[in-house]
């Protein structure tokens, strides 16, 4: 199969895990009743993005990402409706990338027939090498399974500063954000590049210069890459935040869309399991954030 995506890709995140357990309060032995209310409320996100579709978002363009534990009957309705559908293959909370279902982690591929299979992967230059090699191998393996099988690979990069990187600011995250993690997310993508990992698409913590996100783009298709592509991730920012990042990206041959969750969908759930506001409400508010981010990103372009 050719590496890479070609078309514009707009996905509604909500494959949260552990922290969507933490956000409301709901321990690691959580009970089969506690399971159901997660599961409700990734329903609702669902019902969002059903609702974002009758407001005219592009239905060709638009995907879900959510996982099988909270979310598998959202999974399978996706398919049923011929929604693109994303699935994470990464154990939740890992700072190394491991399988959720160890050595099955095909068979649950193949039950589900995802779309897209994403990994969501924490990496560093200054990690050790064994952390690399670890990480490498198992990401290696998981590319080689997935296009031998003609599926596509979604790799979701977070490169988090370290104590030397935060101390070349004065500590102070949103200068690393800006002058320091631009840097180090094109090192960070050659290494992984150098251990055989070939994502077709990258989802990508924003940029806050489009001379970055071209940067990124240069280094995601360097060597004849085919057509790998970026989308932008949200990272649970405010609005003004992400619809900065954008407007970065938008415009730059090389990007392709978004995926963004908490950004979307955090308000609505909350008001509704607090009691503020309506199901129907929250489904609006839902769809009614998620379609202005595709109008922000279609306007940049």
């Amino acid at each position: 199969m050719t590496l890479g995506y070609d078309g514009q890709l707009y996905i509604l995140a909500f494959d949260h895990r552990g922290s969507f357990k933490k956000k409301f309060e709901v321990g690691d032995h959580a009970t089969d009743e506690q399971i159901g209310q997660l599961a409700d409320a990734k329903k609702l996100v669902w019902e969002g993005f059903q609702r974002a579709i009758d407001l005219g978002a592009p239905a060709e363009k638009v995907g879900v990402l959510v996982d099988e534990e909270m979310g598998s009957d959202v999974a399978r309705a996706a398919k049923e409706r011929g929604v693109k559908l994303a699935m994470p293959v990464e154990k939740s909370g890992q700072p190394v990338f491991d399988f959720e279902y160890g050595d099955d982690f095909g068979k649950h591929i193949n039950d589900f027939n995802p779309d897209f299979s994403k990994v969501l992967v924490r990496w560093n230059p200054s990690d050790t090498d064994d952390e690399k090699k670890v990480q490498g191998e198992r990401l290696k393996r998981l590319g080689d399974w997935l296009h031998d099988n003609d599926r596509l690979y979604l790799f979701e990069l977070l490169v988090p500063a370290a104590d030397g990187d935060l101390a070349s600011v004065d500590g102070d995250q949103e200068r690393y954000d800006t002058d320091v993690r631009p840097d180090l997310t094109v090192q960070t993508i050659q290494e992984i590049q150098g251990f055989g990992v070939e994502p077709d698409i990258w989802k990508i913590e924003g940029l806050d210069k489009r001379a970055d996100c071209e940067r990124l783009s240069t280094t995601i298709r360097a060597g004849g890459r085919g057509v790998v592509v970026a989308v932008v991730l949200g990272r649970g920012a405010d609005d003004a935040k992400v619809d900065h990042w954008l407007e970065q990206g938008a415009p730059v041959d090389g990007y392709a869309g978004f995926a963004i969750g908490r950004s979307i969908w955090t308000d609505g759930v909350e008001g509704y399991f607090d009691d503020e506001i309506s199901r129907d409400d929250a489904a609006e508010q839902i769809g009614q954030n998620f379609k202005r981010f595709i109008d922000v990103y279609e306007a940049a372009r």
